[in-house]
């Protein structure tokens, strides 16, 4: 699944969907301050962890802890490098997320990793920006990256870039975007439409909105589909997540004439999650896009056999930002935690594949293309493993 960080909505068990209601401000005007707090590299790195413990929600209690678990995995995997991480729970509060960054700076953090929610991670990164420490938050909000904010969570903007060029690069550019009308999906449009004008051999059809609701979608449904077929589309691109429209639009788009074997489906959230959503006929064929699989299995496996349950599904997230400390400060700069070393064009590797911190607070992220086969996901193009790899 795919959804902004906010608390707009809890997380649900099997998925992410916290679906955003606005785009908050950034924190930092969109470019990133290039200090930080110098670090002594002979010495355990203080860094401060947030986390939505002591929240009156049970989801959130498991989330701090799944993040905690997995970052602790981290630092037994680092090589020659000693961090000494200290807890700070946030309860889901901006306000917590505020005081609780406050005390981890007045604590010695030279970097605080987390929170987890858009408007926490905004008013973290407030909090420390005086001190010229460097936030890297769990939330995949655009909104609030910048200044000395940067977010760790996959965006629609990465997902988009790396399905359109695929789709370019199979004769499938001619690409018509179907959306949902909510802030989060109209978000995702426009990361598609951003694609689209960035990508040699890729053109906009066309796009269409419909109602997010059932009875929405039943009526919009035979419009678009003559819009879409009259456009001459190779390519759908559909918005809507698994646990939202989709089912209803992937079914209907066939029974009004729009068939997969004509033009491809395409979707920009996951279609794996929960995996009972490879059953869904609608979905077959389709792609999407994913972290590497095998470095997800691999560190799923890690996870359970040391914890004796699964990860949250956004916990290798915090594995992500240790692994990425733990990088740089390796190398023995007494900078290591500055916005521009964490900004390094090679960027790092973690267990949802290689990434790369960008000046604006943003994110690149290495991704697999998957399809849907006879209810299975396939990897049709693989995720690259570095950022001189093809998907980049």
């Amino acid at each position: 699944m795919f959804a902004l960080l906010d608390r707009a909505r809890k997380l649900p068990a099997l998925a992410l969907a916290l679906i955003s209601l606005a785009v908050l401000t950034a924190c930092g005007g969109g470019i990133t301050n290039t200090g930080g707090p110098r670090i002594n590299t002979s010495e355990p790195v203080p860094v401060a962890l947030l986390v939505p413990g002591g929240s009156s929600s049970a989801t959130d209690n498991t989330l701090a802890a799944s993040l905690e678990n997995a970052a602790r995995l981290a630092m037994g995997e680092l090589d020659g490098v000693s961090i000494d991480l200290r807890v700070y729970n946030t309860a889901g509060s901006a306000e917590t997320a505020s005081s609780q960054a406050q005390a981890a700076v007045a604590d010695g953090a030279k970097i605080i990793l987390g929170p987890v929610y858009a408007e926490n991670a905004a008013a973290a990164g407030v909090a420390a920006r005086s001190r010229g420490v460097n936030v890297l938050a769990f939330s995949n909000n655009p909104g609030v990256a910048g200044g000395n904010v940067f977010i760790l969570g996959n965006t629609f903007q990465n997902t988009a870039n790396r399905l359109v060029r695929y789709a370019a690069s199979q004769d499938r550019g001619n690409i018509m975007v179907v959306y949902g009308q909510s802030p989060a999906e109209e978000l995702a449009r426009n990361a598609i439409q951003q694609a689209i004008a960035s990508t040699p051999g890729a053109v906009q059809a066309g796009s269409a909105g419909f109602e997010l609701s059932q009875n929405g979608v039943v009526q919009a449904i035979p419009e678009i589909s003559d819009t879409v077929k009259a456009s001459g589309a190779s390519s759908v691109f559909l918005t809507s997540g698994t646990d939202g429209a989709l089912p209803f639009v992937t079914s209907l788009l066939p029974e009004n004439g729009v068939k997969p074997g004509d033009v491809q489906f395409v979707g920009i959230q996951r279609w794996d999650i929960p995996s009972s959503a490879t059953t869904l006929p609608g979905v077959q064929g389709g792609w999407f896009a994913l972290p590497d699989p095998t470095l997800t299995q691999r560190f799923n496996q890690r996870y359970e056999a040391a914890y004796g349950q699964p990860p949250h599904p956004i916990a290798g997230l915090a594995y992500d930002g240790i692994a990425a400390i733990g990088a740089l400060v390796k190398a023995g700069n007494a900078n290591a935690l500055s916005g521009s070393a964490l900004t390094q064009s090679q960027g790092f590797v973690g267990v949802n594949g290689v990434f790369r911190l960008r000046g604006d607070g943003t994110n690149e992220r290495g991704l697999a293309v998957a399809q849907i086969q006879n209810q299975q996901v396939v990897v049709i193009d693989p995720a690259p493993r570095s950022f001189a790899g093809a998907g980049f």
